[in-house]
């Protein structure tokens, strides 16, 4: 089952973590076979918020709320349950700084889409 874990950091604390660390834990997830993805993200003033209402869409600068702790990047991985998933939650390096949100995937259920024939 596949874990995403997204880091939360504050704003003074982005560069808590050097890069080759993350980067390390990183190839120590792939090794283990349990990495599926990574990826640190841009600072949240870099954001654009997009929502749709009433068949209008709006563009807001920045993050959809604001907290003292911004998402500063994630791991996408392959565990066998949540404590699995949060055993390898524990180690990802920025968790010394900020904080790991541990959340499973859940599958989309393609039961009621309507049959690609009928759209051709």
């Amino acid at each position: 089952m596949n874990y995403l874990c997204l880091v939360y950091l504050a704003h003074d604390q982005l560069h808590a973590c050097p890069d080759n660390v993350c980067f390390a834990f990183g190839q120590e997830l792939r090794e283990s076979g349990h990495y599926v993805a990574a990826q640190a993200l841009k600072p949240v003033d870099s954001a654009t918020t997009v929502r749709i209402r009433n068949g209008q869409m709006s563009l807001t600068d920045g993050p959809f709320a604001e907290t003292k702790e911004q998402l500063a990047g994630f791991y996408l991985i392959d565990a066998k349950d949540l404590n699995e998933a949060i055993h390898w939650a524990s180690k990802i390096p920025p968790a010394r700084f900020g904080s790991i949100e541990v959340r499973p995937v859940r599958e989309l259920e393609l039961t009621d889409l309507p049959s690609m024939s009928a759209t051709v």
